[in-house]
Order: C-alpha cells, then sequence, then structure tokens
C-alpha cells in the first residue's frame, strides 16, 4: 500500500436501507425469542449498529415487532398472490379436476413453511403477543387483510376461505413442531401414546 493512499472512506448506509436491515434482522431474533425475550441490543448487533440508533427509527421494540411482524403478513400475501399468477398462466397445461387456484396458493404456503421457518416462528410470537391491546389490533389488521387478498385472489366462497385457513393454521402447528401430520391416528402421534403407556 502506498504511504500516500488515503483510507478508504465509510460509505454512509441510508437510513431506509438501514431500517430495512434492522426488520429482516427483527424477523430472525423474534422468531426465537418472542417480544419480550428479545434485546433490543441483540438486533443492533446483527445489523452493525448501536443500539440508540435503532431508536431512532423505531420509538419502541413493541414498534419494530409490529414491523417484523407486517413484514411476515406481506410475505405470506406476496406468496399467495405469486401462486395466483403463476396458477392463471399455466392453467392450460393443468389436467387435475382437484386443482384450483387455492389448491396452488396452500401449496405455496407449504413451500414456505418449509423455506421460511423464522417467518413461521415469528407469527405464533405475534399471536402469543396478542395481550397487548396494540398488537392484537395490528395482527387483527394483518389477518384481515391477508383473509381479503385470498377473497380477492381465489374468487372462491366463504366456506372454502374458512376451510383454507383453518388448514393453513393447522399447517402452522404441525411445520412449529417438525411433523407433517396432525391427524389423531398419525403414526408419530401414535408412537408418543404407546411411549407414554409404557412410561406409565
Amino acid at each position: 500500500m502506498s504511504i500516500d493512499a488515503a483510507p478508504a472512506k465509510r460509505q454512509r448506509v441510508p437510513a431506509a436501507q438501514r431500517r430495512d436491515a434492522l426488520i429482516e434482522a427483527a424477523v430472525h431474533e423474534f422468531a426465537h425469542g418472542g417480544l419480550h425475550g428479545t434485546p433490543v441490543a441483540r438486533i443492533a448487533r446483527r445489523v452493525g449498529v448501536a443500539q440508540p440508533y435503532v431508536f431512532s427509527l423505531f420509538a419502541t421494540k413493541r414498534e419494530l415487532f409490529l414491523a417484523a411482524v407486517q413484514r411476515g403478513f406481506e410475505l405470506i400475501a406476496e406468496t399467495f398472490s405469486r401462486a395466483a399468477a403463476e396458477f392463471e398462466s399455466d392453467q392450460g397445461a393443468i389436467s387435475s379436476a382437484d386443482a384450483d387456484v387455492l389448491t396452488a396458493m396452500g401449496r405455496a404456503y407449504v413451500q414456505l413453511l418449509d423455506s421460511h421457518r423464522d417467518y413461521l416462528m415469528l407469527q405464533h410470537h405475534a399471536y402469543a403477543a396478542c395481550d397487548d391491546p396494540l398488537i392484537r389490533e395490528r395482527v387483527r389488521i394483518c389477518y384481515a387483510w391477508i383473509v381479503a387478498e385470498v377473497e380477492r385472489l381465489s374468487g372462491a366462497q366463504q366456506d372454502r376461505i374458512d376451510e383454507f385457513f383453518r388448514h393453513g393454521m393447522w399447517l402452522n402447528v404441525a411445520a412449529a413442531m417438525g411433523v407433517e401430520d396432525l391427524s389423531a391416528g398419525c403414526a408419530w402421534i401414535r408412537a408418543e401414546q404407546a411411549a407414554a403407556a409404557r412410561a406409565g
């Protein structure tokens, strides 16, 4: 290195980019620790900023948590929208009688649960944090928005929409436990019951 060479200047990262990075870091940290078990300092370290800087962009930890939760719901909406668009473009090649846009969206959601586990776990933490009135209100708004998006994208009747979301919650619980089936007679449940009976 030449003695005349000046040290490289640190490039200033725009606040909007930092905010985005903090939300992404918050998704992953809150997914593991939840709202109350996650220190803001840990999120700040993940991005490489000081904790006071986080509070210059988000007034409270709860505000950052809500931004992360909203991002999770936005990812679900994007997944459904992409699946619906792909279904429409591929519809001529689909021969299965039971194939429809809701089925395509459901399959895309299963893939999302597998590829974005932290978003799944954050969703569980969001529901668990609904004792907080503000969080409850915002989660309700996000959930209602997702329902409206599925109605718009699918054009399905209400009973099918209800079944779609009931099955989605079933998938959430199964994915959180790392199983594929929650049916009463499925192999892992029977194995757990047999083990408990032997131990008892």
